[in-house]
């Protein structure tokens, strides 16, 4: 096959699949797929599962591939692209997954987590292109965030910067999973909207019918998409319980807005996509929440990648390094 075309292969490892895209130089994602990943077996098994989803796409590719950039659960170490000891990927542990991408196909090859690789396809292709202080969110079963400054991932000192969701904004409150109380993710993420809402229907049952008929009866069942669906049929206790997501959102990003004094707030995920009609509502709420006297003036931006965060992130790594 004639290879004239370039471009870079962007690569998303989850715990159960790994999709992988050819993106071409301006952030377009020419072709993708996905395969199931090897999880729960031994490192050789989940490295060859991502090989193979590798070579499948580029069998099928006439695009020159000048490089590789792979999106991988944390915690990991992005300057040695070392996947340390990820919870949904218990195949891996200290595994050098750089180094042996690297190995198999001689090309450059950058990991990162998936939200500091999403922030910067938005930054170089996507919603923020053309500023300079980015904060990205994407909101769905979790909170993951990432950190662009001047076109470069904000890492930290070990690699470890960046996780917003862990961010807490009530000392006293629930138990999040990485051990901390009050953590945005355990407050607002899709889980969070879901049990908000099991509470109001099992309070006030007449209310809630309509997401109680979503559910098909079962209170127990309820979940963050019953209330999505309610919501733009007008349910006025969806509306309720999205108001009070989006006032936990505000407080957190107003922390975040005298933290970074960011010039753009990027926003994805199933959550975000759920909470769009309310970003202006953000906006304006900005204010009370923080001393920045100018925070109502940062746009809150809808994620451009949506479900292709993951391929676009992973292609960003590789087109321009993560420092």
């Amino acid at each position: 096959m004639t290879r004239s075309a370039k471009g870079v292969l962007g690569v998303d490892i989850g715990g159960t699949k790994i999709a992988v895209g050819i993106v071409d130089r301006s952030g377009k994602i020419l072709a993708q797929g996905r395969t199931p990943m090897v999880a729960n077996g031994t490192p050789e098994a989940a490295l060859d599962a991502v090989v193979s989803a590798i070579d499948s796409m580029l069998s099928t590719s006439a695009v020159d591939i000048e490089g590789i950039g792979i999106c991988a659960p944390g915690p990991l170490d992005p300057n040695s692209g070392i996947v340390l000891n990820p919870p949904n990927l218990p195949c891996w542990r200290n595994f050098p997954l750089a180094d042996k991408v690297r190995a198999k196909y001689s090309v450059p090859v950058k990991v990162d987590n998936d939200a500091n690789a999403a922030a910067l396809a938005e930054t170089l292709w996507g919603a923020a292109q053309g500023f300079h202080y980015v904060f990205y969110a994407t909101i769905g079963t979790g909170i993951g965030t990432g950190i662009v400054f001047d076109g470069a991932i904000y890492h930290g000192k070990t690699g470890s910067a960046g996780e917003g969701g862990h961010v807490s904004i009530d000392y006293r409150g629930p138990v999040c999973g990485c051990g901390k109380r009050g953590c945005i993710e355990i407050l607002a993420a899709g889980p969070a909207i879901g049990m908000r809402a099991r509470d109001k229907v099992a309070t006030e049952p007449s209310r809630g019918k309509i997401i109680l008929d979503l559910a098909m009866g079962d209170v127990s069942s309820i979940t963050s998409q019953h209330v999505r669906k309610a919501f733009d049929s007008g349910d006025s206790l969806a509306r309720e319980v999205l108001e009070e997501t989006v006032h936990l959102l505000t407080i957190w990003l107003g922390n975040i807005v005298d933290l970074l004094d960011p010039d753009v707030i990027v926003v994805g995920g199933g959550v975000a996509a759920m909470l769009r009609s309310f970003f202006e509502e953000i906006q304006h709420g900005l204010p009370d929440w923080c001393v920045n006297p100018r925070a109502a003036e940062i746009p809150l931006l809808m994620a451009h990648y949506g479900a292709d965060a993951g391929i676009a992130g992973g292609a960003a790594l590789s087109s321009r390094g993560a420092a």
